[in-house]
């Protein structure tokens, strides 16, 4: 098959499919979409070497539970070793001896197959199409900040970093009906959200400590500095960023304002599936680009060196 393999250069590769194991199905990728963090794997993070790739949408090929053949899936990243205590309590996103799709021990989905457990399969419905579901995993990503913190319509909430991923958690966040606004450096990106109905303004340009949560999803080192400068005393930073570089925190700052400091990953693919499914969140506005497998270098570098991109994709061709 053809893969987009990365062992310090990311390349087309001719690879052997893979070959499922036991309780795994066998999957045709149909479409996958880069991610900030393959970019930042690509630059050196996590010392991933192997297929790159864990946003997609693909048919089962085959499987051991018939009634997912023929059926559009997407799935969960995390792959635990099953009888960890993480695992034993749903928690298989932190098991110590997990496989991550993409990013760790696991090739991903810049692939024509992968494999994955059944467990982490989720069936797409008619209603979303393949350029939607690609979204359902980052989607997922931005319901985890619901899970972790409660939101009132009376809270000041500030996202920053007006990305693929800021603008998806600007649209789940909206939902709250909180007094929100998206900040970022990009015209283009900002005026996307602003068309959506989101509240924009360009980064830096606000001041003070004015707000009840702030949601970093710059990917930049500097973002969580930029928020501890815009969150009130006894407010809440949850952190999505994942990037190569070490950041400096000023721990005394949160100790004195009282600042909790929430780190937030991945997310329940369900409710993602029915915003998408009912089109509560718009995601085709955020694509920028798509691009066929056999182009899948170039559309690495396109989605590194454009930074008023947003969402590129690699569309399989059979």
């Amino acid at each position: 098959m053809k893969a987009i393999y990365f062992d310090g250069t990311p390349s087309i590769a001719d690879l052997p499919q893979p070959v499922p194991q036991q309780k795994e199905a066998f999957i045709r990728v149909l479409r996958s979409g880069i991610c900030n963090t393959d970019l930042e794997i690509i630059k050196g993070y996590m010392d991933f070497k192997g297929v790159l790739g864990h946003e997609w949408v693909g048919v089962v090929e085959q499987c051991p539970e018939l009634s997912f053949i023929n059926k559009r899936v997407v799935g969960e990243i995390n792959i635990g070793c099953g009888t960890c205590w993480y695992c034993k309590n749903s928690l298989q996103r932190h098991c110590p001896r997990r496989r991550v799709v993409g990013i760790s021990g696991k090739d991903g989905a810049l692939a024509q197959f992968l494999t994955l457990p059944l467990d982490n399969l989720h069936p797409i419905p008619d209603s979303i199409a393949d350029e939607e579901a690609v979204f359902v995993e980052p989607l997922a990503a931005a319901l985890q900040i619901l899970e972790q913190t409660s939101i009132r319509p009376s809270d000041q909430v500030a996202v920053v970093g007006d990305g693929k991923l800021g603008q998806l958690v600007a649209q789940v966040l909206k939902l709250t009906g909180c007094e929100l606004v998206l900040l970022g450096h990009h015209q283009e990106k900002l005026r996307i959200a602003a068309q959506l109905g989101i509240s924009v303004a360009t980064q830096g340009v606000i001041k003070g400590k004015n707000y009840d949560l702030i949601i970093e999803c710059s990917g930049c080192p500097d973002g969580i500095q930029h928020a501890l400068r815009l969150v009130r005393p006894c407010g809440r930073i949850i952190v999505k960023s994942t990037f190569r570089e070490k950041v400096e925190l000023d721990i005394a700052r949160t100790v004195v304002d009282e600042v909790q400091l929430i780190g937030s990953r991945c997310g329940p693919f369900a409710p993602a599936i029915r915003l998408l499914s009912q089109k509560l969140v718009q995601v085709r506005p955020l694509i920028t680009k798509t691009f066929p497998l056999t182009r899948g270098v170039e559309a690495l570098e396109f989605a590194s060196a454009n930074k008023q991109s947003l969402k590129v994709l690699i569309e399989n061709q059979k």
